[in-house]
């Protein structure tokens, strides 16, 4: 790692621009490879991500359900337990010995019928929640298997545009790994950071017509001569790209237009 590290310091500038400019070309081939898969990966994670939600509200309403159940349960046996209190006080009611005892029998017979009608009142109401309990579900349940139908074609879709691009990304991120082993750590780690802030993943662009060929902004005469001499790196002042002379990109540096118009010779005496 340290012989590495030496021999990317040891590297001119001139061929560290190079690497530089290599490398990127390699991410931009990688990233476009990343465009043909489109959206895709982003909608598999989001329908994998809403499948979840659903099976999670799908238990909490089965939960719910049981609930509802177990609460009819309890009542119906409330139910019973009062029948059976008030079928004893009203065959008590026929051994009375004194008004006392029959105005307390009355009593219990009034609360029993009471206690029943309250338990078969939330009874229904219950039974009510239970069934739109369940209609949810069912819907939850149609919408799960929709969503999980629609995951199956995206997977699909999204295995064979990998599996056709996955040989050339695989060789193309192997020359940059070997590109990255050639350059000085921390000028790697800054041109990650400028293409990471930059819409268009640039991080190093030549100069063309005298400005910056990432914000197009207007490059001084004598910055530009610094960056053509290639003896230190040189940063866009505005969008903090690294700049590099088309030449060193490969590119024929464009010629300046002229708006001049053709200067008129002067007719002389012996002339006319």
């Amino acid at each position: 790692m340290a012989r590495k590290k030496e021999a990317a310091s040891e590297i001119s500038v001139e061929d560290r621009l190079k690497n530089l400019f290599q490398l990127q070309t390699i991410l931009s081939e990688i990233d476009d490879i990343r465009t043909l898969r489109g959206e895709l990966p982003l909608e598999v994670e989001d329908l994998e991500d809403t499948i979840e939600g659903l099976k999670t509200r799908i238990e909490k309403i089965q939960g719910e359900i049981a609930d509802c159940r177990q609460k009819t349960s309890e009542l119906s046996g409330n139910i019973e337990i009062a029948e059976q209190k008030l079928s004893t006080y009203r065959q008590q009611l026929d051994n009375v010995r004194n008004n006392r005892e029959y105005d307390l029998l009355n009593k219990e017979i009034e609360f029993q019928s009471l206690e029943i009608e309250l338990c078969q009142k939330r009874i229904r109401e219950s039974r009510n929640m239970q069934a739109n309990k369940e209609e949810a579900l069912a819907r939850n349940q149609a919408d799960l298997e929709e969503r999980l139908q629609d995951l199956d074609v995206k997977k699909n879709e999204l295995d064979e545009i990998i599996a056709e691009t996955k040989a050339d990304e695989e060789k193309l991120r192997e020359k940059a790994k070997n590109l990255e082993s050639l350059i000085e750590p921390r000028l790697l780690m800054g041109f990650r950071r400028i293409r990471k802030n930059s819409r268009n993943g640039l991080g190093i662009v030549y100069v063309q017509r005298d400005a910056c060929g990432g914000c197009f902004a207007k490059i001084p005469p004598q910055r530009q001569l610094d960056v053509r001499i290639r003896k230190k790196i040189i940063f866009c002042e505005y969008c903090g790209r690294i700049l590099i002379d088309p030449e060193l990109a490969g590119v024929k540096p464009d010629e300046p237009a002229t708006d001049e118009k053709p200067k008129r010779r002067r007719r002389t005496k012996t002339e006319d």
